[in-house]
């Protein structure tokens, strides 16, 4: 826990048993914390060296004040983040001079093997200060579903993430509870038929460009700084973005665990709104089925109940009435 201040773990231990008691020498606390005296004489120098432990007239040792010894190196540690901040600052805008004369290859680079390209994710997310944008597609090669740790941890920062999801994603293992996931983050999710690429755009410093490549071949991917080439990544984003369909939490929450059984009512029920939100979102009738835990045979009975209920002869007219009843 007090590793965040530079405390090693035998240090720590040391600390935590000195705080409970009013003093202990060296053998005592050896004992207690079951770790080799000179490991704890030299935990202790450490401790005094940061001014967490004490020296008693008698030669044993005490705790100080934690409120005062521990507030210390916190506003040491904030004070020295703030000034690496101010140093960040600094660093990227020399690096956005320099970059303005490098050459091509200096502005691409290429990655290559799944560790390499998995770490340069987390990296490329990791640089945004305002938004990360990303294009998902399948198949999940370096990132599978509901491993992208770095999300959450840069949404806390107050990083907008924007995603586009192509059809055929949705239909992979583990996708609708991440995409159900995401949405309850507050992660932006749209879905398109198709997309040319995988992408991810940390705002407009950084792109990662996943590479296709032959069956049992190294996979690659490209890292793009700024330049004209990820200018063209950034507006190909965006086009797509107005054109994709919007995924609502509330049209898919709920569908990567759901197993209800078959039910004959003459209004829709969860069930049948989960499953026209996934066909809304183009999704096969044998993907749904497996998505929502159902036979093939149940979905489409519940859809041709549906379609007797609203009075239309094809999923098409459904689809228009279910939109405007707020069905999906």
């Amino acid at each position: 826990m007090l590793g965040a201040l530079g405390l090693s773990t035998d240090e720590e231990s040391v600390y935590r048993n000195l705080v409970g008691r009013t003093a202990a020498s060296s053998a005592d606390l050896a004992q207690t914390t079951q770790l080799p005296e000179a490991t704890v004489r030299t935990a202790l120098s450490q401790l005094l060296a940061n001014g967490l432990v004490k020296r008693t007239p008698d030669g044993d040792f005490s705790a100080a004040p934690p409120a005062v010894a521990l507030g210390a190196l916190i506003s040491e540690r904030r004070d020295g983040l703030h000034t690496a901040e101010l140093a960040l600052v600094t660093l990227a805008e020399e690096h956005r001079v320099a970059m303005a004369g490098r050459s091509i290859s200096e502005l691409i680079e290429v990655v290559t093997g799944i560790d390499s390209i998995r770490h340069r994710f987390a990296q490329v997310q990791h640089a945004a200060r305002t938004q990360v944008r990303n294009f998902v597609t399948a198949p999940f090669v370096a990132v599978p579903p509901g491993t992208n740790t770095m999300e959450t941890v840069m949404m806390r920062r107050g990083v907008e993430y924007r995603v586009i999801l192509e059809r055929a994603a949705l239909a992979e293992p583990g996708m609708i509870a991440e995409t159900v996931t995401s949405l309850r983050k507050g992660v932006h999710v749209r879905v398109v038929e198709s997309l040319p690429i995988k992408l991810v755009l940390a705002d407009d410093e950084l792109g990662l460009v996943p590479l296709t490549v032959e069956a049992g071949s190294e996979p690659g991917a490209v890292l793009l700084h700024r330049s004209g080439l990820l200018s063209a990544m950034d507006a190909l984003f965006e086009i797509v973005w107005r054109h994709a369909h919007q995924l609502t939490l509330s049209a898919l929450a709920g569908m990567a665990d759901a197993h209800a059984a078959e039910v004959d009512a003459d209004t829709p029920t969860e069930l049948d709104r989960k499953i026209l939100a996934l066909l809304l979102a183009g999704l096969t009738d044998q993907v749904v089925a497996g998505q929502l835990g159902i036979s093939l045979r149940t979905l489409q009975r519940r859809l041709r109940n549906l379609m007797d209920f609203a009075g239309v002869q094809s999923r098409m007219q459904l689809g228009w009435y279910a939109a405007r009843h707020n069905w999906a």
